[in-house]
């Protein structure tokens, strides 16, 4: 007698319902209250769509762009154990997602370094290893229900700089826009504020007064928010029906959905931004390298510095 498969008999808005709840857990939001599946109809819409049309559920994930030029934060220039996990639960969601929807999911990792590498005062040779690495991790740990999409894939071998001016020039907000909508708008003065002190924090050889280096992260944060609304535009063009996902704190409600990656400290650290740190209980957690290192013994795999192993 043949095999045979019972039929799932939910309706498109239910399947999508359920597959929101496994995203919810993993919500990234400075929201005080949790919001249930509901509280999300702009994804639940985006999901009913891939539902219906019984395809995988598609999400980007603008972020892995490159490690923290700041060595107090990380091990060096390349993915290690951080972006391993991160991928490896990444891909664990889409498998948990193809239980409920069986075309199951997939997510596009859109890798921003390049989009404002310049801003971040990070090499381009740093980012295309960096790229060329987190690549190679999806390929040996077969996580076939990844890919990567970046700057390569639509402008080809442009210079980088080149690329950076043209996707700044089509799709990012006026200067003046974009100052107006801080003052305004709580959450972009949020975000605001979050990438001033990522950028603070990520500078480590600036010989001038603290004053003179606050005005200019000020000015850079700008910079990385017109790029990143630039790239959120292009990649909404290349993947108009995705299902958006953030590295970033969101509302709830928001068109983007903030999704944290591993346990860390607060809702901005990534792990790019960071070291990862192996529990005595088995959990891991996220911190900078210094901190880390007070708590850890360095491991190596693969010829690298990949984690520290809690004492």
């Amino acid at each position: 007698m043949p095999l045979t498969t019972t039929p799932d008999t939910r309706s498109t808005s239910g399947i999508s319902a359920a597959i929101l709840n496994l995203l919810l857990p993993h919500h990234r939001t400075t929201a005080a209250a949790p919001g249930g599946a509901v509280a999300f109809p702009h994804q639940l819409r985006q999901i009913a769509g891939f539902v219906r049309a019984g395809e995988p559920v598609v999400f980007t994930l603008p972020g892995f762009p490159c490690k923290s030029p700041n060595p107090a934060k990380v091990l060096g220039h390349l993915p290690d154990q951080g972006e391993r996990l991160s991928l490896g639960f990444l891909n664990t969601l889409c498998g948990e997602i193809e239980r409920i929807h069986a075309p199951g999911a997939r997510v596009i990792i859109c890798s921003d370094g390049h989009v404002f590498g310049d801003l971040i005062r990070v090499p381009d040779d740093h980012i295309d290893a960096y790229a060329d690495a987190l690549g190679h991790l999806i390929r040996e740990a077969d996580l076939h229900r990844l890919s990567v999409f970046d700057l390569r894939d639509v402008l080809g071998d442009l210079p980088h700089g080149a690329k950076r001016a043209r996707v700044h020039q089509r799709y990012a907000p006026t200067l003046e826009a974009l100052r107006s909508e801080v003052r305004s708008e709580g959450h972009t003065l949020a975000l605001y504020r979050g990438i001033t002190r990522f950028l603070l924090d990520d500078t480590a050889d600036f010989t001038g007064t603290r004053s003179a280096l606050q005005r200019e992260c000020r000015r850079r944060a700008y910079g990385v928010i017109q790029r990143s609304r630039a790239w959120g535009d292009l990649i909404a063009e290349h993947h108009p029906r995705a299902v958006r996902l953030s590295i970033h704190p969101q509302p709830i409600g928001a068109a983007k959905f903030g999704i944290r990656l591993l346990d860390a400290p607060d809702v901005w650290t990534t792990p790019w931004h960071s070291a990862a740190l192996h529990r005595t209980d088995g959990t891991w957690t996220l911190m900078p390298r210094t901190r880390a290192e007070q708590l850890g013994r360095l491991v190596h795999r693969h010829g690298g510095p990949s984690h520290y192993e809690q004492d």
